[in-house]
């Protein structure tokens, strides 16, 4: 952390003032602007309490720290950015409800937020129903497009597809421990990497698969069965998708129980920066996770971006950065140009300027909107040290475009999404030559 370059970083805002209408945000209550009546609105619909708040909150600071930086620039078309915070407090049906309110009550004109699927899940019929914008900036598991929604986390074949190639062809993994927490991006997740492994040769006796409760603590028989099951003469690895603070006691029963990752790596999807500020990772150098980026990348644009995440939290030099900030990041330059480009705020203006945008990652690249409202991203694999950062091991040499629909299941691997007319469909069947219907009946499959 220290030893990234610096540079004197002026945060022109008020601290008191910043500090003030962020509390009130938290509670959420919308603050107007510089006292302007005429703003456009920018929900943020992240958890602040519950078991994903570990996760979700840091989000939200980093979507107030955005628009703050917007806004000392001049705003947007004219006007400043107005930030409305809501807290859906880890409850998937409450997103909706939240995601309602930003929409119907508090007029929003763009929602940046949630991170489980089940979460967006539950946000998907809203967002169609008010034609609202949504935002999501966590990986998931495909298998869903919405005209609504705009996925700048990585797809399956961003992340565990390259994982688990990975795993195959550098460690040379032969079983493997798909364990996850029990709701629908694991499970989706994980049937796919299933068919995946199967299609590669590895028999079902080498498959483990297990599914958790969300905040899961008591992990001592769970890992004593990875343990065994690893024991068994052939290089075994857990691929992960447990999410939220489950993890923390995860990681350390793994320690507890002697597992470290020369015997039993872990390949995490959903373990990144700020996870790991909250264990001890001296137990856990070598365990790994799969990201699109990564807070030790190397290039001038991610040491900015840190200088400036640190200057926003009055100089605190511990904070981290993570890949969903960084899809944040990503998602909220691209609706600013999609806006610009359009030149208003208006929904079907701004869905069809974004097709096609183009904005700068922090890994030293760029990543575009595709016309499936995927974004295209650099698959990287790091290694955990024990300062808490990863140190990058492996990367694809070129950006790769996010698939909404898998390879690898029968019932999506005929399908497409393209949101450009004249098709205008998120699940376009390329054989029977069709769409199969609704983004929400197709997400609800």
């Amino acid at each position: 952390m220290n030893n990234h370059k610096r540079k004197e970083t002026q945060v022109n805002a008020s601290k008191s003032h910043r500090w003030i209408a962020a509390g009130l945000l938290g509670l959420g209550i919308s603050v107007p602007a510089l006292a302007q009546e005429d703003t456009i609105k920018v929900g943020i619909l992240h958890s602040l309490s519950g078991t994903m708040a570990i996760s979700e909150s840091t989000l939200k600071d980093e979507m107030l720290m955005l628009i703050q930086q917007q806004n000392d620039k001049g705003g947007l078309l004219g006007k400043q950015l107005e930030p409305v915070v809501v807290d859906p407090a880890s409850d998937w049906p409450l997103f909706a409800e939240k995601a309602r309110q930003l929409l119907a009550k508090d007029k929003v004109d763009v929602i940046f937020g949630n991170w489980t699927s089940a979460s967006r899940k539950a946000v998907l019929p809203v967002v169609e129903e008010l034609d609202g914008l949504l935002f999501y900036p966590v990986q998931y598991e495909g298998e869903e497009s919405s005209e609504n929604i705009f996925y700048t986390g990585a797809a399956p074949n961003q992340q565990a597809i390259p994982a688990v190639d990975y795993l195959m062809n550098n460690v040379g993994v032969q079983r493997w421990v798909l364990e996850g927490t029990d709701y629908v991006y694991p499970r989706t997740t994980n049937k796919i990497l299933e068919t995946y492994l199967k299609e590669h040769g590895v028999a079902d006796d080498d498959i483990m698969i297990d599914y958790t409760p969300f905040g899961y603590s008591n992990w001592q028989n769970i890992v004593s069965n990875i343990k065994q099951f690893g024991s068994q003469g052939k290089k075994t690895a857990v691929v992960s998708t447990i999410n939220g603070d489950a993890n923390v006691p995860f990681y350390r029963e793994l320690a507890n129980q002697g597992i470290d990752a020369a015997d039993i790596p872990v390949m995490a999807f959903s373990v990144g920066e700020q996870e790991l500020s909250g264990i001890d990772t001296a137990p856990l150098v070598g365990h790994l996770a799969a990201w699109n980026y990564f807070m030790s990348v190397d290039t001038d644009a991610n040491y900015d971006f840190i200088d400036n995440w640190i200057a926003y939290n009055d100089g605190d030099d511990t904070v981290v950065t993570n890949d969903p900030m960084e899809a944040h990041y990503i998602g909220f330059n691209m609706w600013l140009q999609a806006v610009k480009k359009a030149g208003t705020t208006e929904v079907d203006a701004v869905k069809d300027a974004i097709i096609g945008v183009t904005v700068p990652n922090l890994s030293g690249g760029y990543a575009t909107m595709m016309p499936n409202h995927h974004i295209t991203k650099p698959v990287m694999i790091g290694e955990i040290q024990d300062n808490g950062q990863f140190s990058v091991v492996w990367q694809t040499p070129s950006t790769v475009a996010g698939d909404a629909w898998s390879d690898y299941l029968p019932g999506s691997r005929d399908l497409i999404s393209d949101w450009r007319k004249p098709l205008e469909c998120g699940n376009y069947n390329v054989v029977e030559k069709t769409c199969g219907g609704s983004a929400e009946e197709t997400a609800s499959q």
